[in-house]
């Protein structure tokens, strides 16, 4: 057998699929299983984007409708301006971007050391690092929290600070390995040529490493600017200034408020847009971030 046959092999055989009922069998299964991935994925975000557009009496009515028997775009223009999305979205965006450049600049460093300086019990910190995702986030709420509100030795808070917001996303040990294993697929040939020309490690990782690291740096940006604007429980303990919340944590205080069903719901729908325009605009670099780094066997 070729080794072209061998990359090319898939779940069915290709004479297989040549004989008429087994290729309508297998379409009809493949149609139908993206229909209903597409279904279940899409599907939330189409009823609340949906149900920003009813009357708060139709978002209520049982059994549910859905299609809108009448458009309110109105219900959009009154969510952003009366909740004052705006500001929350800013404030966001603001915590998510500290918080990328922070976990770029350190856990960029991290990885290059562990990959290429090599230094002593290197493989111990990276155990280590590692061993940390296996810790439920829930169970470092609290140390975390008793850390912010009085740093030891400095004595400081960092209550309604972003600060608060940026020191628990730079050390991420899932990104710090992503970004290894993408540091070690680079040929050392190409470090030991700028040794040779007289570069030093910062001014390899600046000149050389970095150039190469482009996919995998957008995956890990992708990775840290969602976590940041995805979390509601760490901004509602450290950002108790309300001029200061986020996007989530500010929608989460207004759901006591008696606010009309469609109204909140239309609130939600621009809430998630950012982050769906993000995703739709960096995707490939999500999939060819992560197989970038692989080695072909």
């Amino acid at each position: 057998m070729s080794a072209f046959d061998i990359q090319t092999r898939t779940l069915i055989s290709r004479a297989q699929l040549n004989r008429p009922l087994a290729r309508r069998v297998y379409w009809v299964l493949l149609v139908l299983t993206i229909l209903v991935f597409t279904l279940v994925f899409l599907f939330p975000l189409y009823w609340v984007f949906s149900s920003g557009l009813k009357s708060a009496s139709e978002v209520l009515q049982s059994p549910p409708t859905l299609v809108p028997h009448s458009l309110s775009f109105h219900n959009y223009s009154t969510a952003w301006s009366d909740f004052n999305l705006g500001k929350y979205i800013l404030n966001t965006t603001y915590y998510a971007a500290g918080a990328l450049v922070l976990q770029l600049v350190f856990d960029v460093a991290a990885a290059y050391a562990l990959s290429k300086l090599r230094p002593v019990l290197g493989n111990v910190v990276l155990g280590m690092m590692l061993a940390t995702l296996m810790i439920p986030a829930t169970v470092l709420v609290i140390p975390n929290y008793l850390t912010a509100i009085n740093i030891p030795v400095l004595h400081l808070s960092l209550i309604n600070s972003p600060v608060a917001i940026w020191m628990p996303a730079v050390a991420n040990g899932f990104n710090i390995f992503l970004l290894k294993r993408f540091f070690d697929s680079i040929p050392e040939e190409l470090l030991a040529a700028a040794a040779i020309d007289g570069a030093g490690p910062v001014r390899a990782l600046w000149s050389i490493v970095l150039p190469m690291s482009r996919p995998i740096l957008g995956v890990v940006s992708i990775f840290g600017t969602v976590a940041v604007w995805k979390d509601v429980l760490w901004p509602l303990l450290v950002l108790t200034d309300p001029t200061k919340s986020t996007v989530n944590t500010g929608l989460l205080n207004l759901t006591g408020d008696g606010i009309p069903e469609n109204i909140l719901m239309a609130s939600l729908a621009i809430a998630s847009l950012p982050t769906i325009v993000f995703f739709l605009i960096f995707q490939r670099s999500i999939m060819s971030g992560l197989t970038a780094g692989g080695v072909k066997g």
